[in-house]
């Protein structure tokens, strides 16, 4: 039976709609203080503004109908956001498992969508062996400036990032873009922890990329094919 709307209530798609594109809007206004924040050194607004950016991005997304893996990969970003305020290394070790968690979610995200085999799986190649170049590069410079407790942790979690990068091509361009640029994020930070040149003002590149290639990952994901919200929570209590 159809859904009957109430004379002068707004349908519940519409108000969703209105929901996501209110939740964007205040995720971009954070991420706005939260880069002038970074750049004018103001550490008590930046220290507020970014645990507030994954919720408000998770928000949106669900109020897109984003599927749960996706969700829990952003909750995870915020996790990893969280830990890496505290300058210690127990912190920075626990923030790279969460953000490790994140990407697997993705993982786990991208391998509903299959690339067909023959000419689709022969463009995916390139990228595959960029990767893989891009990734041993790293580490092979990173290596020796890396603190002992650091190396093989960092190494792995490189190695999966690098997956989530590459099987992120498989959405589009979109999501491509979002996870190259998720690497380029977290390369800047291991440069620092290894005692490499720096770009100026190396904490808001490393943020700038980082938010847009979360803001590029949910676009990807959304634009693949993701349900509207009621169609999604009607398959979620079906199953």
């Amino acid at each position: 039976m159809p859904e009957q709307v109430v004379p002068g209530q707004v349908p519940e798609p519409v108000a969703q709609s209105r929901a996501a594109r209110l939740l964007l809007l205040v995720f971009v206004l954070v991420a706005l203080v939260d880069l002038v924040a970074v750049l004018a050194h103001w550490h008590g607004a930046h220290t507020v503004a970014k645990p507030l950016l994954m919720p408000l991005l998770a928000a949106h997304a669900y109020a897109r109908g984003a599927p749960r893996p996706l969700l829990a990969a952003l909750l995870f970003g915020w996790g990893g956001d969280t830990l890496l305020l505290i300058d210690a290394d127990p912190a920075f070790l626990a923030g790279m498992a969460s953000f490790a968690a994140g990407h697997l979610c993705y993982l786990v995200l991208f391998g509903r969508r299959r690339t067909p085999p023959g000419r689709g799986s022969a463009r995916r190649t390139g990228p595959a062996v960029a990767y893989a170049v891009a990734l041993g590069c790293a580490i092979a410079v990173l290596w020796p400036g890396l603190p002992a407790g650091l190396r093989v942790p960092v190494a792995g979690y490189s190695l999966l990032l690098t997956a989530m990068a590459y099987r992120a091509g498989g959405l589009g361009r979109y999501a491509a873009l979002g996870g190259a640029l998720f690497l380029v994020s977290d390369t800047l930070i291991a440069t620092g922890i290894a005692s490499l040149p720096q770009l100026p003002a190396p904490d808001f590149w490393v943020m700038a990329t980082y938010l847009a290639a979360q803001c590029l990952l949910v676009t990807g994901v959304l634009r693949c094919g993701a349900a509207p919200p009621s169609a999604y929570r009607d398959s979620r209590t079906s199953v």
